[in-house]
């Protein structure tokens, strides 16, 4: 019966992220513009083509790479230059804020015809100060698991890059395909602790990390919660007493990093919390710490992989989530693999 659960919690989980439903979608209305419902549910109508963009969260900004329209790109927020390496060819675009909060001005002196940001930040004060300049906003957020291939379909279409946004739509399936595939005769999943970023909270239904977890075979321990992000005692971490321990951490420029001490550093208090020895995935060395720019985003799919591996590694011997990763910046983002992401590696 649990094999038979296991099934369908995955099934229902790749319906939402591949097939389109309710939500976000795009529609011509005329033949120079497109109607595009966005992240938030609003209509936004979009004349073609677009030929210039400010891009403030660096999501959106790997998906425009991805999908071959770097040449777009007329703005960046203020956190791209601090990753050189990463972003070589768009670390000298000009700044024009941070990606939560942004310079009206300097944005308006671009002439963009779009604007692309976050469904929540900026604020809606954003639109209320780029309209008088005829310039448009468009919120995708490129971090939701369930939206993700509907976000890149829709912006494919809005920068003319539709064939591009269908090779990396479908390279996504695979993968996701190839774990399912794999974990398909499972019969028993493991109990797992998810930590966010912030110390004793963990994901819930609706975040981000609880689906990975599905995803990855898991089973999350905090999914009887009713809010994404609850926070939580030690002693509930204790009396659940998980057989593996994912850890989140926010590390600027992990591409450039070269050892693995800080993500080392992170594991090792974990395991030092007082009275954390009890708990059995700490005695069994199974505590792992995955960096946000695999934790979400397009490349969330690289800490799926991470999470499968961890979770099942008799079962995927053969599988290499850093080879999946080394992929997919080659492929999609045009830069060779390097930096630590995870630990232990």
């Amino acid at each position: 019966m649990k094999k038979y659960a296991i099934i369908t919690c995955a099934s229902v989980l790749l319906f939402f992220l591949f097939v389109w439903g309710e939500g976000l979608i795009a529609q011509a209305t005329r033949e120079e513009s497109i109607r595009i419902k966005d992240a938030t549910g609003r209509y936004v109508e979009i004349r073609l083509p677009v030929k210039r963009i400010v891009v403030l969260p660096s999501d959106a900004l790997e998906m425009v790479r991805a999908l071959g329209a770097k040449d777009l790109v007329v703005g960046i927020s203020d956190g791209i230059p601090k990753e050189p390496l990463f972003w070589p060819e768009l670390k000298d675009r000009p700044v024009v804020g941070r990606w939560s909060e942004v310079n009206h001005e300097l944005i308006a002196e671009l002439k963009p015809d779009l604007v692309i940001c976050y469904g929540r930040w900026p604020g809606p004060e954003l639109e209320k100060k780029l309209t008088p300049f005829g310039i448009k906003v468009i919120r995708l957020d490129f971090y939701r698991i369930c939206t993700l291939e509907k976000e890149v379909k829709i912006f494919g279409r809005i920068l003319n890059r539709e064939k591009e946004a269908k090779e990396l739509t479908t390279w996504y399936r695979e993968k996701l395909n190839l774990i399912q595939e794999e974990l398909k005769h499972v019969n028993h999943r493991p109990d797992v602790y998810v930590e966010s970023y912030t110390q004793y909270h963990t994901t819930g239904p609706g975040s981000g990390g609880h689906e990975m977890c599905i995803m990855a075979g898991g089973r999350n321990i905090a999914s009887n919660f009713s809010i994404p992000y609850p926070q939580i005692t030690p002693e509930w971490v204790l009396a659940k007493n998980p057989h593996v321990i994912i850890k989140a951490v926010s590390f600027s420029n992990c591409y450039a990093m070269i050892d693995s001490s800080l993500l080392k550093g992170v594991r090792n208090k974990i395991m030092a919390r007082p009275a954390w020895d009890n708990i059995r995935s700490v005695r069994d060395g199974k505590v792992y710490v995955l960096s946000s720019d695999i934790w979400a985003g397009p490349r969330v799919i690289v800490g799926i992989s991470y999470m499968a591996k961890w979770f099942y590694p008799d079962m995927l011997r053969d599988f290499d989530p850093e080879e999946l990763h080394g992929e997919y910046l080659e492929r999609f983002q045009g830069i060779k693999y390097q930096g630590i992401y995870v630990y232990p590696q």
